[in-house]
């Protein structure tokens, strides 16, 4: 869907909870009363909301599952609100560098990192209970997980969260070893991240948000499960 677009610019927008039909290139699942369009007043625009079981309500792209995205930037970029008491996952369909499909699978159900040859399941670890800038090192969660990074082919949001943007972000190479691993040292706290933001992909300045990095560095810092980096499925 995006592969032929131009994609050298500091974001691709994927979703935006601004214009008469944000979601038409997505597949809703749950029904209009499970997921909606309302105004935020903290945001100061619209979001999308998404409410109800994990199991039934979700919102994926592309519509047609045997399509794919074609996204080539480094960073997925999340903004979305948990609330207190709920669950929260994304799915991610990425084509490694040997060309084969595998599954990122982050929740806030997951309580350590666990792979097999095509799937991985990663803690949402530390989300924060409000507006959250989550930004997803897909270079450096597949290098650890997988055989590298080539595009983000599949988005899947499961409920419950509210959903104002996503989007992702290119890199000037940052972060990247002379020997071509990726480091991502620079982007650990996201401060470095967010310079690379426009503005108006941003939050308004008096939103109370967080940002959060989730890359190899911050993944390790939840209890591995044994021998990961050794299997198969490490680099």
């Amino acid at each position: 869907m995006f592969r032929n677009n131009y994609q050298g610019g500091a974001v691709v927008e994927i979703f935006s909870g601004q214009g008469k039909d944000p979601a038409a290139k997505w597949k809703l699942c749950g029904g209009p009363s499970a997921i909606y369009k309302e105004y935020n007043k903290e945001v100061k625009g619209c979001v999308y909301c998404l409410d109800g079981s994990s199991q039934t309500v979700k919102m994926q792209m592309p519509e047609n599952g045997k399509m794919s995205l074609g996204l080539l930037q480094r960073f997925l970029v999340l903004q979305v609100n948990v609330s207190h008491g709920h669950d929260f996952s994304a799915e991610l369909v990425i084509t490694d560098s040997e060309g084969l499909k595998r599954r990122l699978h982050l929740s806030t159900v997951h309580k350590e990192v666990s792979a097999t040859l095509l799937h991985a399941k990663i803690p949402f670890v530390g989300l924060k209970r409000n507006w959250s800038t989550l930004c997803i090192d897909l270079v450096s969660l597949s290098g650890e997980l997988f055989k590298g990074f080539l595009t983000l082919d599949g988005i899947t949001l499961f409920a419950t969260c509210k959903v104002r943007r996503i989007f992702t972000v290119r890199t000037e190479h940052a972060g990247m070893s002379d020997d071509g691993k990726v480091d991502g040292y620079m982007f650990r706290s996201g401060a470095g991240l967010m310079d690379l933001i426009p503005r108006s992909c941003q939050f308004p300045p008096d939103v109370n948000q967080v940002i959060q990095v989730f890359n190899r560095e911050n993944v390790r810092k939840t209890d591995l499960r044994t021998g990961l980096s050794n299997s198969d499925c490490g680099t």
